[in-house]
């Protein structure tokens, strides 16, 4: 067992604030070789849910009034729980992968990585090449090969882009370094955190008893889709917050998604358009401590939903908000993390034995959505221990492209690229019975002395619960 230093935990939890004499309390053990790559993975996975583990620990402190609780990290637990997806079944069945139509595709100079899990965002792929929506999976992929194969890489990005689907050029690394989205990251934090307004002191009542649930009592909203954002409030149901997943109606999530990230949540579908949806919200709000939105930038502020309204209506709310791209030029486009491993040079550096005449690779698990949920989950967790001291509205904001520039630029490189090891995941596997059948799931890696074991709930169908909070 090895004791943790600063270098990529040490990164992470200065970008939250956090005090440097608590990074003492993080020791960490495991097999060697996981999460394998040319980038340092296994190094911002650790370092990741090391951060969560250390804020849920430091809050416990807080509402305890007791000493920080030692953090132990197993790196096969993350590793286990950064492919989580992968390993869920349900009586036995493996849930879907990426859809067909989400691959790479080559095309007259290069490659470009498309996104069509959804099935609005595949029908606009198809719009593109004037195919109907229904054209079966077999038809489609070929008339997409086709069609691209003939066609420059940053044409087909912008013609896709334009029709409300999604396609990106894979770019190398030097050609990322040189474009101007990359330049609109410069200077910006990993995480950037600020206090809204000065709202009194709002303190939950303390702790009792094992396990520990730093965040018991809280009530958080989950505006957030695919997997970084409900990776983050997956992880604050299990420390014990009551989760309240928000949907719209006429843009369901995947049900398959959820069934790995719904855990320890409920789930509601209001539609924020209508004025009936509107004042469930808004009675939401008025109970809630914590909203977490996972949308494109503005994209909710026609509803009332911008931090500093939100904050209007409910001071004392710590807020944390995610999107794809962060700041810049693609700052309101969509992006998900196999598109962004393609546009900041990440699936090139990753390419395999064909080398530059080959497809694009990509990383062993999807780490900036999960390493992005968890450094999520932290701010939320770190935000609540400042407000608990000083009070006050907090926000705090995250993007995937910005993790990217952490994974490629900041982290420091391991000695050399790791060669993969030998993972038996069964350790950090389990099963519970839920509405939906017999799950097998990913453990939480999140772990400190007296940290809760899992979820008080399992996941459900969707948009089936009640829009009323659990806790008094």
């Amino acid at each position: 067992m090895t004791r943790i230093s600063a270098s990529a935990t040490g990164q992470a939890w200065a970008a939250l604030g956090g005090d440097p004499v608590l990074l003492s309390r993080i020791e960490t053990q495991g097999p060697a070789g996981l999460l394998a790559a040319r980038l340092p993975v296994r190094e911002l996975a650790r370092a990741a849910v090391g951060v969560c583990s250390l804020a849920a620990a430091e809050l416990a402190a807080r509402r305890t009034g007791g000493p920080v609780p030692r953090v132990r990290i197993d790196d096969g637990a993350v590793a286990t729980a950064f492919v989580s997806e992968r390993h869920l079944r349900i009586d036995g069945r493996a849930p879907a992968g990426f859809a067909p139509l989400s691959r790479f595709w080559r095309t007259a100079d290069g490659w470009v990585r498309t996104h069509a899990n959804y099935p609005h965002h595949r029908a606009r792929l198809l719009g593109t090449l004037g195919l109907p929506a229904d054209t079966a999976d077999g038809l489609a992929v070929d008339a997409v090969a086709a069609s691209f194969a003939g066609r420059r890489a940053a044409e087909i990005e912008q013609t896709v882009y334009a029709a409300g689907a999604l396609a990106v050029a894979a770019r190398t690394p030097g050609e990322w370094a040189a474009d101007p989205r990359r330049a609109a990251l410069s200077g910006v934090p990993l995480v950037e955190r600020e206090r809204l307004d000065d709202a009194p002191v709002r303190r939950t009542a303390g702790l009792a008893g094992t396990p520990l649930r730093p965040a018991a009592g809280l009530r958080v909203l989950d505006l957030t889709r695919v997997t970084a954002g409900p990776v983050a409030t997956r992880t604050l149901a299990l420390l014990g917050a009551d989760v309240l997943r928000i949907d719209a109606p006429q843009l369901p999530e995947s049900q398959e998604a959820h069934n790995d990230t719904g855990f320890g949540k409920r789930s509601v579908d209001i539609d924020l358009a209508s004025g009936a949806g509107r004042e469930v919200f808004d009675g939401l709000l008025a109970g809630a401590d914590v909203v977490v939105t996972g949308y494109r930038p503005g994209a909710l502020d026609g509803f009332g939903l911008a931090p500093q309204s939100l904050a209007a209506r409910r001071p004392g709310l710590v807020i944390a908000r995610l999107s794809a791209w962060g700041k810049g030029p693609w700052a309101g486009r969509r992006g998900f993390d196999s598109v962004v491993q393609a546009a900041t040079g990440i699936a090139v550096t990753e390419a395999g034995p064909g080398g530059p005449d080959g497809p694009p690779g990509a990383l062993p698990a999807q780490a900036l959505d999960h390493g992005t949920g968890y450094l999520l989950a932290a701010a939320v967790l770190r935000a609540l221990t400042e407000q608990h001291d000083e009070g006050g509205s907090r926000l705090a904001t995250f993007s995937l492209a910005r993790t990217a520039l952490w994974l490629t630029d900041e982290i420091p490189a391991a000695p050399e690229p790791a060669a993969p090891g030998d993972h038996d995941p069964r350790k950090w596997l389990t099963e519970t019975d839920s509405p939906l059948g017999r799950l097998r799931h990913a453990c939480s890696p999140v772990a400190f002395d007296g940290a809760p074991a899992g979820w008080s709930r399992p996941p459900g169908p969707l948009g089936t619960d009640a829009a009323v909070w659990l806790t008094a």
